[in-house]
């Protein structure tokens, strides 16, 4: 495999690992990317290329999160469903965490199954991606203004409900069917919507992205009908390995930063990249 080859997958293992938790499209930075830098591979592995290493970046949160998710042990089992035997290792606060996880992602895998295809085809492409770089990154601006001043309602994960869990998954399906959205730009975007701080909107679409990701990586993978070489087996490591480290990074610091920070940022950034988009493909000829 050749090194410079070997290097765009590095190159596009950062860029997963920085837009995809971040609220900016990883989708729409991908086809600059891609247009500007591509891989010298089949078509149809690079649209396996481009969805698998989000298994690197799914690890990161694994890693970073892992006492706060993982629902068995005994150490620091403060909600037990027994107080002995096998029952006493199930930690029911974690169990109740995972089911607002699955109803929130039910909306988006159902639609993903179905139609993973057919939506591909009708909306894959950079005039459907910049202009909902565009909207959303408006709506991000319009909402923390009209937010400014006001204490969000829910605080707490613990305090997240299953309703608001479920009305955050149906944000999630807006990004499941138009490319562009920004699958945690619409889950935190919802998130402030329903009264959810920051950090508990942020935090809750890191555990989303678990289930959404890895589904969608095995979705490619069994749909992918060719034989994976050795080059493409390590493009496909490369990107995986540099996305998680790329991912541990930006989560760390993207906890800290809304600390302080509101979203307006994000939106004004995705508004000039979806014109950049426009931009350069109407000046390719490509539009």
């Amino acid at each position: 495999m050749n090194i410079i080859e070997l290097l765009k997958a590095a190159l596009f293992g950062v860029v997963e690992g920085v837009t995809e938790w971040l609220p900016v499209s990883s989708t729409g930075h991908m086809i600059l990317l891609n247009e500007l830098m591509p891989l010298n591979v089949s078509e149809e592995f690079y649209g396996l290329f481009e969805v698998v290493i989000q298994l690197g970046a799914i690890m990161a949160v694994l890693m970073i999160y892992w006492e706060k998710i993982w629902p068995f042990g005994r150490k620091d089992n403060r909600h037990p469903l027994a107080d002995e035997g096998v029952l006493s290792w199930v930690k029911w606060d974690k169990i109740q965490l995972w089911i607002k996880i699955l109803i929130a992602c039910v909306p988006a895998a159902i639609v993903g199954i179905l139609f993973d295809d057919l939506l591909d085809s009708l909306f894959y492409g950079p005039v459907c991606v910049a202009v909902m770089l565009i909207l959303v990154g408006a709506a991000f601006i319009l909402i923390e203004t009209l937010n400014a001043g006001k204490k969000p309602t829910i605080r707490k994960l613990s305090r997240l409900d299953y309703r608001t869990a479920a009305f955050i998954g149906l944000f999630q399906l807006i990004a499941a069917v138009f490319p562009g959205t920004s699958r945690s730009g619409a889950t935190i975007l919802g998130a402030l919507l329903l009264g959810v701080s920051r950090k508990v909107g942020v935090e809750f679409t890191f555990y989303l992205a678990i289930p959404v990701m890895a589904g969608a990586s095995l979705l490619k993978i069994l749909k992918y009908e060719s034989a994976i070489t050795l080059g493409e087996f390590s493009l496909l490591v490369v990107g995986m390995l540099v996305a998680y480290v790329v991912s541990m990074l930006v989560i760390r610091h993207l906890v800290d930063y809304i600390k302080t920070h509101d979203f307006k940022g994000f939106g004004w950034y995705r508004i000039a990249l979806g014109v950049v988009v426009l931009g350069y493909f109407m000046l390719a000829g490509k539009l």
